[in-house]
């Protein structure tokens, strides 16, 4: 299966590796993408892709870890590898080259994630561990050195001489291993954004990073009550990358539910008020295969011939515009304001400049909210409405 993540930047979409059917008929750009499939993801503008994934760059085993050298070339050419944490077999047509065509496609900032040598069960001496930092510093040259270098040069030749703007790079998927990788590409690309693997939301890292990446996963309430979580992680030191995050206990979530949906726009509404510290969010997985389910709930749902959205990939269409907007202060006047999630952010469209609010009560309506305009907020709902602004003088 095929999954991405969709995220704030704070929006973006994290790639796991998944089983995509892509006829060769009706793709984006030529580069054998589903449109159908595309378009709901473009239809939520995300400003980065995380691939190729989490798990899957590890594997249960490194023997069946993602190898970027083996998913560029003639398609017909790659060996393929069984990604053994979801139990299927990959051809790897969609290899390190497509992912990067595809975060041009979008308009993404490509951040990759690669494996820093070790599994979910084994891994590599930190004496051995060379071949893996020069396998890294190699992927970044693919992406970013010039025609006339190493592997810059194979990127040209699959038909790419422009450069990629590779910017973010994570080392590893809560894994260990860092120093040695930061050190060798810091050294070499000291521009590059570099992803720590390690949470620092609660107490701070022991190693150098420009990121910290966080994984949330939990039941309705939990996410519903992350939505504090921010206001109180020290505001120096690396920026958040929240690139997981989804209401995933089955009694809450199922293969998607309006609960599930309320809660995580409750906590993007938190990750938007602290957007000076979070700097990027993404939800996961994007897409599943209806007929080769390995993880639920996921945000769309295909099979060879249709798609849905689940209602996450709809809570989701509420923050694209939250992406270069200015968050405004809010006060909730209310006995239920801890059962309550609320925003108020500036946006502009073309030369037209809107006020909107978001607000998500949980346990009860609101029953002052219109006294002043007519609207009505209910229990278990996400309301969110957008005032024009005047800007004459």
């Amino acid at each position: 299966m095929l999954c991405f993540l969709l995220l704030l930047k704070l929006s973006g979409c994290d790639c796991l590796a998944a089983n995509l059917d892509l006829p060769q008929t009706a793709v984006l750009e030529g580069h054998g993408f589903r449109k159908e499939l595309m378009h709901m993801l473009i239809d939520l503008r995300p400003q980065f892709l995380r691939f190729p994934g989490g798990s899957f760059v590890e594997g249960d085993w490194l023997k069946n870890a993602f190898r970027w050298k083996e998913t560029i070339g003639p398609w017909e050419e790659r060996p393929g590898h069984y990604g053994d944490v979801w139990k299927y077999w990959t051809d790897d047509g969609l290899g390190y080259y497509e992912f990067l065509q595809l975060a041009e496609d979008l308009g993404a900032e490509p951040i990759w994630v690669f494996n820093a040598g070790i599994s979910h069960n084994d891994e590599v001496d930190t004496t051995a561990l060379a071949p893996f930092v020069k396998d890294a510093l190699n992927g970044i040259e693919f992406a970013r050195g010039n025609s006339e270098s190493t592997w810059g040069s194979i990127r040209a030749a699959m038909g790419h001489s422009e450069r990629f703007p590779l910017k973010y790079v994570a080392i590893g998927n809560e894994d260990s291993n860092y120093l040695m990788f930061y050190n060798a590409i810091r050294e070499a690309y000291p521009d590059i954004q570099i992803i720590s693997n390690c949470d620092g939301s609660s107490k701070p890292l022991h190693h150098p990073a420009d990121l910290y990446d966080l994984h949330v996963y939990s039941n309705a309430t939990y996410i519903f009550l992350m939505k504090d979580n921010f206001t109180r992680t020290s505001r120096t030191g690396p920026k958040v990358f929240v690139s997981e995050y989804a209401v995933n206990y089955p009694r809450d979530a199922g293969n998607g539910s309006l609960l599930a949906s309320l809660a995580e726009a409750a906590f993007l509404i938190g990750l938007e008020k602290n957007s000076d510290i979070v700097h990027m969010a993404s939800y996961a997985p994007l897409f599943v295969n209806d007929n080769d389910r390995r993880w639920s709930p996921d945000a769309i749902v295909f099979n060879s011939w249709q798609q849905y959205g689940t209602p996450s990939y709809w809570m989701q269409t509420f923050f694209r515009e939250s992406s270069g907007s200015l968050i405004h202060p809010v006060r909730l006047a209310s006995s239920y304001s801890s059962s309550l999630a609320a925003s108020a952010i500036t946006w502009k469209d073309n030369e037209d400049m809107f006020l909107r609010m978001k607000v998500v009560p949980v346990r009860s309506g609101l029953a002052g909210a219109a006294e002043k305009m007519q609207v009505l907020l209910v229990p278990y709902s996400l309301t969110s409405f957008d005032l024009a602004l005047d800007l004459d003088p």
